[in-house]
C-alpha cells in the first residue's frame, strides 16, 4: 500500500522509542533493562484506547531482536528484523488478537511453539493484544511458561508482551508474573503540538482552536486524535481553512460561552432566555447527552475555578470564557453547584427513559432555575450581597395571580422542601393558633419559648405588610441568615400552613425594640417635666434620669 495512502494513524505511527510521546519514563524503563540484559519474562502494557500499548509492544520486539545490537537501535535505516516486525511478518515475533483467540486450546498450540528456538533472532516474542478476552482457563495454561519461559541455545529466550484497556480483568496470578507498565494519557499541551506537526507536514489548513476541540474530545488519545484530524483535513480539502465554529458542526460540539450564558440566565431567572439559548444549541444537532456532558463539565468549573489554571481545562476553556467563569462563580453559593450536579447526574440517567430526550432537558434547566433562588435568599441575607441580589429581578411566585409592588419577592425554597417533607410524613400541628398580626406573632414566640426568633423579630425585623399566611419584611445587618427557614417552619408547625416570607426594598416599619426605646425616651422626657423631678433637681443639682422600670419589667 501507499503510504500516502494511509490513514494518519497508521502513517505516522511511532517506529522508535524517540517517536513515541507522553511515556518518557516507561520508555527509559524499558531501554536500561534491555542494556543491562535484564529484560522482564513478560512485559503488561495497560491505558486507555490510542496511547500506544501495542505500538510499544512492537518497539520493545525490535529493540530485543535488531540486528545492529541493543546499544545502536534502528532509527532510519531499519534492519531486517526490525523491518519484518514493523509490518507484522516476522516469523520469530508471533502477534495474536485475544479477541479472536480466547480458548485454552489456541493457548496450548502457543505453548506448543514456543518449544522450537527462534530462527533468525536472538528471543522468540509472544504480543498478545487485549489479554483480559483470554478464558480462566486459558490464562491458568499460561501460568508456568510465563514463570519460567524456555531458553534456548543460541542464549535467548522466550518473551511475552500483553497489551490490555481492562487491567482488572486479568487474574492477580498473571498481572504478579508479569512487569506491569501503566500508560498515562497524553497531556493537552504535548498532544495539541503533536498533530500541529502533523498537520504541518500534511499542508493542512486548521486554526488552532479548532486544533484544541480535537484534543479536547480525543481525552488524551492519540489514535483519536489523529482519526478525527484525518477527518479535519478531508473537510475542505485544503480550499479554505476550517475554523473552530465548523469544527464543532463536524463533531457535534457547541460553543462553551453559550452555555456558559444558560448558566447566568438561570440565575438571573430568565425562565424564556434560557429556553431560547437550549433550543439554539438543540438546533445545531447536539446530542441531548453531549449537551449534558458539557454541562457537568462546566459545574466542574464552576465550583472548582479557583484552584483551577487555563491549562488544567484541557482546551475546553478559552481565555474570555475562564474569565466570565471566574467573575460569575464568586456570587453562586457552592450548595447550589452541588445540587445542580445531582440534578444533572440524575437527568442523564432518566434520558434513555424517555422517548423525547430534548423535553426533558429543557424541564431539567427550568428545575434548576427554581433551585437557584435558595442561593440568591441566602445571599439577601448576606450583609456583603445585600444590595446588590435586591436590585435584581429574581421572583418565585406560588401563584400567577400573585402580584404586588414588592421588588425581588422570593420564596425560600429550603423552607417549601422541608414543609413538602413534613407534609409527606403527616406532621401537623398538635394546636392550630390563627395569628392574625405581627404584635400577635410576637406573643406566640414567647409563649412557645422560642427566645431567638422573638429577638431577631423585635431587633432585625422591620415590618411592611401583614396578611393572612404571607409576611414583607425588611431587614437590617444583623438579621440571621436561618431566621426565613426557622420562622416558617414554626408557622407551619403552629398554624397547620403554610406561609410566604417576602423580602421588601421598601424600608417598613421601625423594630419593636426601637419603638419601646422611643417610647421610653418620650416617657424620662414628660418624667422630667413633673414637679417631682424639679423638687429632686433642688436638693440634688448633680441628678440626673437615666432609666424608668416598670413594674413589669421588674418582675420579668
Amino acid at each position: 500500500m501507499n503510504k500516502n495512502s494511509k490513514v494518519l494513524a497508521l502513517k505516522y505511527r511511532p517506529q522508535t522509542f524517540e517517536d513515541l510521546i507522553g511515556q518518557e519514563v516507561i520508555t527509559e524503563t524499558i531501554i536500561n533493562s534491555i542494556k543491562l540484559n535484564k529484560a522482564p519474562n513478560a512485559y503488561l502494557f495497560t491505558g486507555i484506547r490510542g496511547v500506544g500499548k501495542t505500538t510499544i509492544a512492537r518497539i520493545v520486539a525490535k529493540s530485543l531482536n535488531c540486528l545492529s545490537g541493543v546499544d545502536n537501535l534502528c532509527k532510519n535505516n531499519f534492519c531486517d528484523n526490525c523491518k519484518a516486525i514493523s509490518n507484522s511478518s516476522h516469523i520469530d515475533v508471533l502477534e495474536m488478537d485475544a479477541a479472536s483467540k480466547t480458548g485454552v486450546d489456541d493457548v496450548r498450540d502457543l505453548i506448543e511453539f514456543s518449544r522450537y528456538g527462534p530462527t533468525s533472532s536472538k528471543f522468540k516474542i509472544f504480543i498478545i493484544d487485549e489479554v483480559h478476552m483470554l478464558s480462566k482457563q486459558a490464562f491458568n495454561a499460561l501460568l508456568k511458561t510465563l514463570e519460567e519461559p524456555p531458553h534456548y541455545e543460541n542464549g535467548g529466550s522466550l518473551k511475552f508482551i500483553f497489551a490490555t484497556t481492562e487491567i482488572k480483568k486479568i487474574p492477580i496470578t498473571v498481572v504478579s508474573r508479569c512487569q506491569r507498565f501503566d500508560l498515562t494519557r497524553i497531556k493537552s499541551g504535548e498532544l495539541f503540538n503533536y498533530i500541529k506537526k502533523i498537520k504541518d507536514k500534511e499542508n493542512g489548513k486548521i486554526t488552532d482552536d479548532a486544533l484544541k476541540l480535537i484534543v479536547k474530545i480525543s481525552e488524551g488519545s492519540v489514535r483519536d486524535a489523529l482519526s478525527l484530524l484525518d477527518r479535519s483535513l478531508l473537510t475542505f480539502d485544503n480550499k479554505q481553512e476550517l475554523d473552530l465554529s465548523t469544527a464543532q458542526k463536524i463533531f457535534g460540539y457547541f460553543d462553551k460561552s453559550q452555555l456558559i450564558d444558560i448558566f447566568r440566565l438561570i440565575f438571573q431567572g430568565e425562565e424564556k432566555k434560557v429556553i431560547e439559548t437550549y433550543r439554539k444549541i438543540y438546533d445545531q444537532g447536539i446530542e441531548p447527552k453531549v449537551f449534558m456532558n458539557e454541562f457537568l463539565e462546566l459545574i466542574y468549573y464552576f465550583k472548582n475555578i479557583d484552584s483551577l489554571t487555563l491549562e488544567n481545562t484541557n482546551f475546553s476553556l478559552n481565555d474570555k470564557e475562564f474569565s466570565e467563569i471566574k467573575n460569575l462563580s464568586n456570587s453562586i453559593n457552592n450548595k447550589i453547584l452541588i445540587l445542580f450536579w445531582q440534578f444533572a447526574i440524575k437527568t442523564l440517567d432518566e434520558l434513555d427513559k424517555v422517548s423525547n430526550q430534548n423535553l426533558s432537558l429543557e424541564m431539567f434547566l427550568m428545575r434548576l432555575m427554581y433551585l437557584s433562588s435558595e442561593n440568591v435568599s441566602e445571599n439577601l441575607l448576606n450583609k456583603e450581597n445585600a444590595n446588590n441580589s435586591t436590585e435584581k429581578n429574581f421572583e418565585i411566585k406560588e401563584e400567577t395571580s400573585l402580584k404586588t409592588d414588592t421588588v425581588d419577592q422570593i420564596k425560600n425554597v429550603t423552607q417549601e422542601k422541608k414543609i413538602k417533607l413534613e407534609n409527606q410524613n403527616e406532621i401537623k400541628a398538635e394546636v392550630e393558633i390563627s395569628i392574625k398580626s405581627f404584635e400577635q406573632l410576637i406573643r406566640v414566640c414567647n409563649e412557645k419559648k422560642e427566645i431567638k426568633l422573638k429577638y431577631e423579630l423585635e431587633k432585625n425585623i422591620n415590618l411592611v405588610r401583614f396578611e393572612e399566611k404571607r409576611i414583607e419584611i425588611s431587614f437590617n445587618d444583623n438579621l440571621d441568615k436561618n431566621f426565613v427557614k426557622e420562622l416558617s417552619l414554626k408557622l407551619f408547625e403552629w398554624t397547620g400552613q403554610r406561609w410566604i416570607i417576602t423580602f421588601s426594598k421598601q424600608k417598613g416599619e421601625i423594630t419593636i425594640k426601637e419603638k419601646e426605646k422611643n417610647k421610653k425616651k418620650e416617657f424620662i422626657k414628660k418624667t422630667k417635666d413633673t414637679k417631682l423631678y424639679q423638687n429632686i433637681l433642688d436638693k440634688f443639682s448633680d441628678a440626673n434620669l437615666i432609666d424608668i422600670i416598670s413594674d413589669k419589667e421588674m418582675n420579668e
